[in-house]
């Protein structure tokens, strides 16, 4: 039996970075760029017509940039993740990205195992930062004021949250429904005033339940592959 592949769209205007990104994408067999575009409101229009797992969306684009286009589709089409692209490091536009729901945060100058990586943890429901934009966002966000307090259950699933696990982990170390963990998971947004599970997880860090570290998967810090898809 065929595993189904991961449907990426790829959202630049810049077509060395599109044929970049896509040339790197296809060396894996279990992803597959379903439709690319070069602004912002293309890429709303297309993640609603091709429904793909995942977006990788540049930050800086015409009509509409990227931030913009996270939030729009995260609103419409709340199962569509969004792993945001840069080639630098801007704290209101690393906020922005953040606060508009995307998962991931890649610069342009990350290796190529880490940019697949990156698209499957988003694909998984898992939070994938690179670790410059963790030291951006941990200077940015500030732990909410009088958050409401988090049930022991709750603080159990953003603890595994900010590690990085996916609902179906979650659900299945805590031996519940995947529908329970999104509950929950909705809940503890809620309570702590923020938009996104990026969000949750620094004030995870924040308050002591996990160390910064952990934000980031492993792989992602351990890899030793030096292919450079792109150079700021």
């Amino acid at each position: 039996m065929n595993q189904v592949a991961l449907r990426v769209l790829i959202a630049d205007d810049h077509a060395v970075v599109r044929q970049g990104l896509r040339m790197i994408l296809g060396l894996d067999n279990e992803i597959k760029v379903v439709g690319e575009t070069t602004n912002g409101r293309e890429a709303v229009r297309l993640a609603r017509e091709l429904c793909p797992d995942v977006v990788l969306m540049d930050l800086l684009m015409p009509v509409m940039d990227g931030v913009s286009a996270t939030a729009e589709i995260r609103q419409d089409l709340p199962e569509v993740e969004v792993v945001a692209l840069t080639s630098s490091l801007d704290d209101a536009m690393v906020m922005g990205a953040v606060r508009a729901g995307a998962i991931g945060f890649l610069l342009k100058n990350a290796e190529a195992d880490d940019l697949r990586n990156a698209v499957k943890a988003a694909a998984a429901g898992q939070i994938h930062v690179s670790p410059a934009a963790i030291s951006r966002l941990m200077g940015q966000v500030r732990e909410p004021s009088g958050p409401e307090q988090l049930t022991e259950r709750e603080t159990e699933v953003l603890t595994m949250l900010a590690r990085g696990k996916a609902n179906k982990e979650i659900a299945h170390d805590l031996r519940i429904g995947q529908q329970t963990v999104k509950t929950y998971v909705s809940h503890i947004l809620t309570k702590l005033g923020v938009h996104s599970r990026t969000q949750a997880a620094v004030y995870a860090v924040q308050s002591g339940l996990v160390p910064a570290g952990e934000l980031t998967p492993p792989e992602a810090l351990e890899s030793t592959t030096r292919e450079q898809w792109w150079s700021a």
